[in-house]
């Protein structure tokens, strides 16, 4: 059954290479993307952070609302949230992405990362976070 579905994964790729190669390409721009954002919070810039999410753009995050329809309003919320528990220096490590599915015109992007940060002074590590 392994060997059925490799060969099943890997048979797209061998037919048609040169559109696996549009898909990395495509796959690395939709990463570049991402890899601003989360530059930007890094270090605290907001505003660059914000240059990379388009208008349509969702936020799915574990403190309340959850779920927002752009980017300004999770920041906002994010930062309300971090201000209600103390929460400063936060920094986001991604890892390898497990899947980055690029349609024409929407990207889906799965990513493991930790997050480190200061809650009222004291140094917290979460890690295991998708």
């Amino acid at each position: 059954m392994l060997k059925r579905l490799l060969f099943a994964l890997l048979l797209p790729v061998l037919v048609a290479p040169a559109t696996a190669a549009a898909a990395s390409s495509d796959g690395a721009a939709v990463m570049a993307t991402v890899n601003q954002f989360i530059d930007g919070l890094n270090k605290g810039d907001t505003k660059r952070a914000l240059a990379a999410c388009a208008s349509s753009a969702s936020i799915v995050d574990e403190f309340g609302a959850h779920v927002w329809g752009s980017c300004a309003d999770w920041a906002r919320a994010y930062a309300a949230d971090d201000a209600r528990q103390g929460v400063t220096a936060g920094t986001v490590t991604l890892g390898k992405p497990w899947h980055v599915d690029v349609g024409a015109d929407v990207a889906y992007v799965v990513v493991p990362a930790a997050y480190s940060y200061k809650q009222r002074g004291k140094a917290v590590e979460e890690s295991g976070s998708v």
